[in-house]
């Protein structure tokens, strides 16, 4: 983390100084005190305080320097935008030739998110959930595997056979499931480990004994 140490008379006069050379909130700083201040006697032999102030690294500025430092190792050249809230972290690149980020179904992105998620939550106690993307792949996923899993739905509906998906990573899964889950006739379920792991369709007899 980035630190400076300041004196003052005070600990708050020697915060405020240190805020201000570090463009940092309270919020965004943790402190120790180095040395204790005196007034000392009569005037004389006064000290004052000296503290150092630590700058933490917040998880967006942390994700934005590890994704700068890996794009331009790979050549790229790509604007980052970023949106914390709470203990999300949403990630945009933009940029020329994007398709080499996104890679075959994604999985590039899905790699490249991971990577970025570890470097975030490396020593944080709480976690921090990140999304990255670029030229709106996600949404054009989801609305793909939405889609998808209406069809594949109306065809177990009508064999009644089982429907297994491609593997998936969990995200997808999850889209699966959600879009699926008040359907009347089918319901979903994840069989596999992990890389392998798949959504299965079923047709649900006792969704239907309901109806």
């Amino acid at each position: 983390m980035k630190f400076v140490e300041k004196t003052g008379k005070s600990v708050e006069e020697a915060l405020r100084l240190a805020l201000i050379e570090l463009d940092a909130g309270r919020d965004d700083v943790e402190f120790e005190i180095i040395e204790e201040g005196s007034k000392g006697f009569l005037g004389f032999g006064a000290k004052e305080t000296r503290i150092k102030v630590f700058k933490k690294n917040n998880a967006d500025d942390v994700a934005i320097e590890f994704l700068r430092t890996l794009l331009q190792k790979m050549n790229i050249s790509a604007e980052i935008e970023t949106e914390l809230v709470e203990d999300n972290l949403s990630i945009n690149m933009i940029g020329q030739d994007m398709a080499i980020l996104i890679g075959k179904r994604g999985q590039t992105l899905d790699s490249l998110q991971y990577l970025v998620s570890l470097v975030v939550n490396k020593d944080r106690d709480d976690y921090i959930r990140v999304v990255l993307d670029t030229e709106n792949y996600r949404m054009k996923r989801k609305e793909t595997l939405e889609n998808l899993a209406g069809k594949l739905a109306f065809k177990v509906k009508k064999s009644r056979k089982n429907v297994i998906l491609e593997p998936m990573n969990p995200y997808e899964r999850r889209i699966i499931h959600s879009a699926l889950q008040n359907n009347p006739y089918v319901s979903t379920k994840s069989e596999g480990d992990e890389p392998f792991r798949k959504v299965v369709i079923y047709y649900d007899y006792k969704k239907n004994r309901a109806n």
